[in-house]
């Protein structure tokens, strides 16, 4: 279905890709996985032929249709959902175009017709509206909400009716590129259970390890350059990662401990009449030898111990009664609500639900309308969200505005937590006015981790990062000795940190005493989702 061939590619100076190769079969589940700016999206690129490769080739088979959801959808105009997750939103109309133009020009043999006319088929089947409504009630769509213009919703809701479109149209290769940031945990679990039945190949690049767990069958991590591949899931790629690097470390030490016997053996001899011809041999033999490199230590997740926080009352934060609406629409009335000291709470339900508007109550981020707050004794709270940067001081260096907030940290040790945080050798140099939204949030990130307050509310804080720096603060967490509030759609983060869950939904908080998967047991989510797929 998809080969790539000794592909080489670079970018400005700098080689993504060296001679790398890898094969993508019918049916196939595969995650391409990486650190940030490995070259992952840009071998999307390649194979949906919008780049070229410096040398090597991308076949595709002839008669293979691709699909790809991009990171970020394009902007919308007035198009309804329904109309989106249909096609009829400029999609049938394109296709409409190319094969116009591929008639024309008498070229109806041509792979890209057959491609546009399988596509046009399914958006044209009687049964595609039906299948696309299904879709969209499955990845968190009311009904209500079909017939309204896409632009009233946020940009992860409109990826959401792409994600229908592309679903309704069933392509042989579907390309995903973080399929999950967009979803809430509910609308996750379903659309994981509808790929599992999908009928075509899937190529995946993602930071949800549960995710990846959970679908591919096989793995290619991009590692300087080259594409090694892993049978199984991430889980399994990580086992045989490390098996990997063990051999070829022991096969490394070994031929040290040989090659140090040999050149012993050659100095010890070399000046000896009786045994000069078998140095001189035993030389030969050592510059003939090939040498195996010492492998590089692999990435893992980076650990650090940062100060522990003052210990606070047993009661830190208290709601009482408290109403909060935006407009006509009454997000909570009445609400009661104790965090207590030691709790690690997550914040689930679906996106609307009002998970955000708790958190920034809990913070004391935004007034509401009726009720009381009360903070318990010692209680220092630290509010992270995804969107905010106005703590930053915008003439600083990300150096030395964390040095700010942490000036006992030393300096190398303050590289490396960055380093971990992708922020690489002259980056931590950068000022922050000029920074990117998501490089923002990660500074926010690192200086919680350094200077951390007692109650931490965090709302997504794994967003733009990758799967090492996730790990490295999953266990900076697990090690944090105060409370916990947060907000994720990445399961393996849930499961990892939380021991209590609060479900949200419709201005109900419905309390779970116990993990992610308690709260799906006592919920029947999964078997909801699985039922929701299968009526799909």
């Amino acid at each position: 279905m998809l080969t790539l061939r000794n592909v080489t590619k670079t970018f400005n100076t700098r080689v993504l890709f060296n001679h790398a190769s890898m094969t993508v079969n019918h049916g196939e589940r595969v995650a391409l996985v990486g650190p940030n700016g490995a070259g992952k999206s840009t071998l999307f690129s390649l194979i949906l032929k919008k780049d070229t490769p410096d040398s090597g080739e991308v076949v595709r088979d002839e008669w293979t249709t691709t699909g790809f959801l991009p990171q970020e959808s394009e902007p919308v105009g007035d198009e309804t959902v329904l109309e989106i997750a249909t096609g009829k939103a400029g999609e049938i109309e394109a296709l409409e175009k190319r094969l116009r133009e591929l008639e024309a020009a008498g070229d109806v043999e041509n792979p890209d017709y057959f491609e546009a006319q399988t596509k046009y088929d399914a958006l044209h089947d009687p049964q595609a509206e039906a299948k696309a409504k299904k879709i969209l009630r499955g990845l968190g769509y009311k009904e209500d909400e079909f017939h309204r213009r896409a632009k009233e919703f946020s940009g992860g809701w409109v990826m959401r009716a792409h994600i229908a479109r592309l679903l309704v149209m069933e392509p042989d290769l579907l390309l995903l590129d973080e399929p999950t940031n967009h979803l809430d945990l509910l609308s996750l679990v379903w659309f994981r259970n509808y790929l599992k039945n999908y009928p075509g190949a899937l190529l995946i690049i993602s930071h949800d390890r549960d995710f990846m767990d959970e679908l591919v069958g096989s793995v290619y991590e991009i590692d300087e350059g080259r594409f090694i591949a892993y049978k199984g899931n991430y889980s399994d790629h990580l086992r045989q990662r490390e098996e990997n690097w063990e051999r070829a470390m022991q096969a490394w030490r070994n031929q040290q401990r040989e090659i140090e016997q040999v050149q012993e053996f050659i100095d010890r001899f070399r000046s000896v009449a009786s045994k000069a011809s078998q140095a001189q041999s035993r030389e030969k033999q050592l510059a003939k030898m090939e040498k195996l490199e010492k492998p590089r230590p692999l990435r893992k997740a980076f650990r650090f111990n940062f100060p522990q926080p003052q210990r606070g009352g047993q009661r830190l934060i208290v709601l009482s009664d408290v109403h909060q609406a935006y407009g006509e629409k009454k997000v909570y009335r009445g609400l009661d609500l104790e965090i207590e000291r030691g709790e690690r709470i997550a914040l689930v339900g679906p996106n609307g639900a009002g998970k955000s508007t708790l958190i920034k109550i809990l913070a004391g981020e935004i007034p509401f309308q009726k009720g009381e707050r009360k903070l318990g004794t010692n209680a220092k709270l630290g509010y992270f969200s995804q969107h905010r940067a106005d703590t930053l001081d915008p003439g600083l260096s990300i150096l030395d505005e964390l040095k700010r907030c942490a000036p006992e940290i030393r300096e190398d040790e303050a590289r490396s937590i960055l380093g971990s945080f992708l922020f690489k050798r002259e980056d931590v140099h950068k000022k922050c006015k000029v920074l990117s939204g998501g490089e923002k949030s990660r500074v926010n990130l690192v200086k919680f981790l350094v200077d951390p307050p007692n109650v931490l509310l965090m709302d997504e804080p794994t967003t733009h990062l990758d799967i090492w720096a996730i790990e490295g603060l999953i266990l900076a967490l697990q090690r944090f000795e105060g409370t916990l509030v947060f907000i994720s759609h990445d399961v393996h983060f849930i499961r990892s940190l939380a021991t209590k869950v609060l479900h949200i939904n419709a201005g109900q908080v419905t309390p779970y005493v116990g993990g992610y998967d308690y709260y799906l047991e006592k919920t029947g989510a999964e078997e909801d989702a699985r039922a929701a797929v299968v009526a799909a």
